[in-house]
């Protein structure tokens, strides 16, 4: 698998598939926003409806690089306890959820920590989306160790316990610092948060890197170069 992460059946097999879909619409992607910045009519900060449609059956999936990257951390970290803001379909929660399935002794509670409380919390705003990522949870073999909800993540994240291991932002930029905001109480000491894009749209995430650069914040961060920027925090106390 050219150096990839190998899984076994049935993960590997159903990332090759979305990963494909996700390719095939990477230049009706790119055309699509050509044409709207053209146009002079779109804002990175808030989609309009126009362009909320045509999201609606796209993937945007994270690079697998990237994805794969957030999987040995999550190993590094021996995380148990993971929070995504950005599901889409699910593609990157599947490598989080894989993480945290390698990370549990054999033998333990494959859906609870040791609190009883769900290990994976994954969210998503729209309900198609929602339905699909579903599917290829239970495709993978991983639904049980996801709780993904369903909403405004400035409600669904309200309460998501802790201790926190690892965070993944993969959400437009306007999101990115309410969802880090609500998350960052329940990081535990050295618990990381990756953020995507924080280079290509730096301007974007003006106030998530005043959260993150604030020292009474307790975290430490740095962008990580990989395409379009990745952005690296820890909690640091």
């Amino acid at each position: 698998m050219n150096g990839r992460l190998v899984f076994g059946s049935p993960i590997d097999g159903l990332l090759e598939r979305l990963y494909a879909q996700n390719v095939a619409q990477d230049e009706i992607l790119a055309v699509y926003f050509t044409a709207r910045a053209a146009e002079g009519s779109l804002d990175w900060n808030q989609f309009d409806e126009r362009t909320n449609e045509f999201l609606k059956d796209k993937l945007i999936a994270l690079d697998r690089s990237k994805s794969e990257f957030c999987y040995n951390m999550c190993r590094a970290l021996g995380a148990r306890r993971v929070v995504e803001a950005g599901t889409s379909f699910g593609v990157s929660t599947l490598f989080l959820a894989a993480a945290v399935r390698d990370n549990l002794p054999t033998g333990a509670q494959a859906h609870h920590d040791g609190s009883g409380r769900p290990i994976v919390i994954a969210t998503e705003r729209e309900p198609e989306k929602a339905r699909i990522a579903r599917g290829h949870f239970a495709e993978a073999g991983l639904s049980n160790l996801i709780e993904l909800r369903e909403g405004d993540l400035r409600e669904t994240l309200v309460d998501v316990q802790g201790p926190v291991d690892f965070m993944l932002i993969d959400i437009w930029t306007p999101m990115a610092w309410p969802a880090l905001a609500l998350v960052a109480p329940h990081l535990r000491e050295g618990a990381v948060v990756v953020c995507d894009n924080t280079l290509q749209f730096r301007d974007a995430y003006r106030e998530y890197f005043e959260f993150v650069n604030d020292p009474r914040n307790g975290l430490r961060t740095m962008t990580l170069p990989f395409e379009g920027g990745l952005e690296f925090t820890v909690r640091a106390h």
